[in-house]
């Protein structure tokens, strides 16, 4: 596990994960650092303890525990020694760091008016790894698709955390964006500009505004910017036919949607949920998709055997049932 976000952990972690087979790293997802308490990795939805060794258990008292300098080493190397830098995400309670990975913050919360203001004494790290799975949405990809390929359908990609949403969502930029060679009947279809607002610098993981992972030869990334300012900046001078945003939510997100839905532009959104009736009931999204503004709905879940997606349209009836992730070329991971 020589990886680019672990030159971020302290010095005696980056050791202990350096020592786990290469089978078990590709699968790492996550590594959580908790103060005074056992190491933890997720390896594709499944939790494991690490001990000094660098071997898995389920025995919490065989783990590593990291102690309150490892906290200090890890804070400084992910603020580049610099903490007061990091106020906007210290109020958050994440950073994201390039590439896409984004760490999230436990620790004690400072308010001022009744709000967080920012996070201090910080003791838990959870570090969620990006992967790009290239080919994940080639499943899902033809049911997005208009008949004729003449524009890509609205689409809603709804899952708990961690489930996959912004790994499909990349790929499926990557390939709409890159378009398919060939006359339609063989499968073919054109590319299209893509715009991608990627507030929290995941779906991209650009560093000084150039993308780490291949979303393709027509896409542009805002970068850092809040969605619903970006999607209407994204409008207004960059011309997209394709709109794309993460973990869409506020009362906001969904004015910039349907602001981009009646301009004639393409969205395709993430959000948390397990279903859509779930969805349909918080007061932002529920008036979009009680409008019919969303065509289609890719449903993505753990289940015993792994990940698995399913296809509505925007009637909510299924045009491909529950299959397993890895059946549409890859495995959802981020």
């Amino acid at each position: 596990m020589a990886e680019e976000w672990m030159e971020l952990l302290p010095e005696q972690v980056r050791a202990i994960l350096a020592r786990l087979p290469r089978e078990l790293s590709a699968r790492t997802e996550e590594v959580r650092l908790r103060e005074g308490r056992p190491l933890e990795i997720n390896l594709s939805g499944a939790y494991h303890f690490v001990t000094p060794a660098g071997s898995l258990t389920d025995v919490p008292e065989e783990a590593f525990r990291s102690d309150r300098e490892d906290s200090r080493r890890m804070l400084d190397l992910i603020s580049n020694h610099s903490l007061y830098t990091m106020e906007e995400e210290l109020r958050r309670g994440f950073i994201t760091i390039p590439g896409g990975h984004r760490i999230g913050l436990a620790g004690r919360a400072v308010l001022e008016g009744g709000s967080v203001a920012y996070l201090r004494d910080i003791t838990g790290f959870n570090v969620r790894i990006a992967r790009e799975v290239r080919g994940l949405g080639s499943g899902v990809l033809p049911h997005l698709v208009e008949r004729g390929g003449a524009r890509i359908l609205h689409t809603l990609i709804l899952s708990p955390p961690q489930h996959g949403k912004t790994t499909l969502l990349r790929d499926l930029a990557r390939q709409i964006s890159a378009g398919e060679r060939g006359p339609a009947a063989a499968g073919g279809r054109p590319g299209f500009k893509v715009g991608i607002v990627d507030e929290r610098s995941e779906i991209a993981g650009s560093r000084r505004g150039v993308p780490a992972f291949d979303l393709g030869p027509r896409t542009d990334v805002l970068d850092g910017c809040p969605k619903a300012e970006g999607m209407m900046m994204m409008i207004r001078s960059l011309s997209p036919e394709v709109l794309i945003a993460d973990e869409i939510g506020r009362h906001e997100d969904a004015e910039a949607i349907t602001e981009a839905l009646h301009a004639g532009i393409s969205v395709l959104a993430t959000a948390h949920g397990r279903e859509i009736a779930e969805l349909a009931r918080r007061p932002a999204l529920g008036r979009i998709i009680e409008q019919g503004l969303f065509e289609r709905y890719i449903i993505l879940n753990r289940t015993a055997r792994g990940l698995a997606w399913q296809v509505l349209d925007g009637r909510r009836r299924p045009l491909l049932q529950p299959r397993a992730a890895g059946s549409g070329g890859g495995r959802p991971d981020a």
